[in-house]
């Protein structure tokens, strides 16, 4: 097994086509978790305002108070802002960070739980030292609790912003009718899922005719349980037109009709 080092998570589909993703480094995640040491710190000093009311009432009860809510802040704010802002936390979307699925599937609450529980190992013995050696030694710059939970933490650019009046040209989308559809599909694709199927609609000229037809198939078969279109919308359209009305809808921001 090919255990060499890479600055990008490549995700092969069946039909042979690789996506490639930029993965983020030690450095860049170091400084995401400043600013998100920032904000737990702004709510740790909240907290102990109140835990000074309750010093008033039990010493012992606000010192088992102030340990508890220490431990729930640190990981439950990361818990909470990965889940929430799908693999963001306020660092993170600051340095245009996100964490995904290893696989580049859709990210799981689990997956979220566990990778953050395992802050209190990364972090020892002080600023991330064990997570920041495992990130530098690993082949994807994985800490401790990404090899666990399988998860890979990615930077990505500004999106490259096709030009969807090239794409769509002559192109009627029968999607944008039902404007609660469209933003359904919008919440239920994940980013890197949304990201590849981008990738795909721009490569399918570099394709041969066999793979590009497999390969379109297979994404609009993961694309239709997402959101559920009528049968008027989808009537006679074939696997790749119902990836660009898809792409239209998820990067084209014009209004809903």
């Amino acid at each position: 097994m090919n255990q060499e080092k890479t600055n990008h998570l490549e995700i092969q589909t069946p039909e042979g086509i690789t996506f490639s993703l930029l993965l983020a480094g030690p450095i860049t995640r170091f400084m995401a978790w400043l600013i998100d040491l920032a904000c737990i710190s702004t709510i740790l000093t909240a907290l102990g305002t109140i835990v000074a009311l309750l010093r008033l009432i039990s010493a012992d009860a606000a010192f088992a108070a102030l340990i508890f809510g220490n431990f729930v802040i640190a990981i439950g704010y990361g818990i909470l802002c990965e889940w929430g802002w799908r693999g963001q936390t306020l660092g993170k979307r600051l340095f245009r960070l996100r964490v995904v699925d290893e696989q580049g599937l859709k990210l799981h609450f689990s997956q979220v739980v566990i990778r953050n529980l395992f802050r209190v190992v990364d972090s020892l013995p002080i600023f991330y030292m064990v997570g920041g050696v495992v990130s530098l030694s690993s082949r994807k710059a994985q800490r401790l609790g990404d090899l666990v939970a399988n998860t890979v933490v990615i930077r990505y650019a500004p999106v490259f912003e096709p030009d969807f009046r090239q794409l769509m040209a002559g192109k009627y989308n029968s999607f944008r009718k039902y404007p609660h559809l469209c933003a359904k599909l919008r919440k239920n694709i994940s980013p890197v899922q949304a990201r590849i199927v981008l990738q795909a609609l721009l490569k399918r000229n570099d394709l041969l005719s066999e793979p590009r037809v497999e390969l379109f198939k297979t994404i609009a078969d993961h694309l239709r349980p997402l959101a559920k279109f009528p049968e008027e919308a989808v009537e006679g359209l074939s696997d790749e037109q119902y990836v660009r009305n898809t792409v239209d809808v998820l990067y084209n921001r014009g209004p809903l009709k």
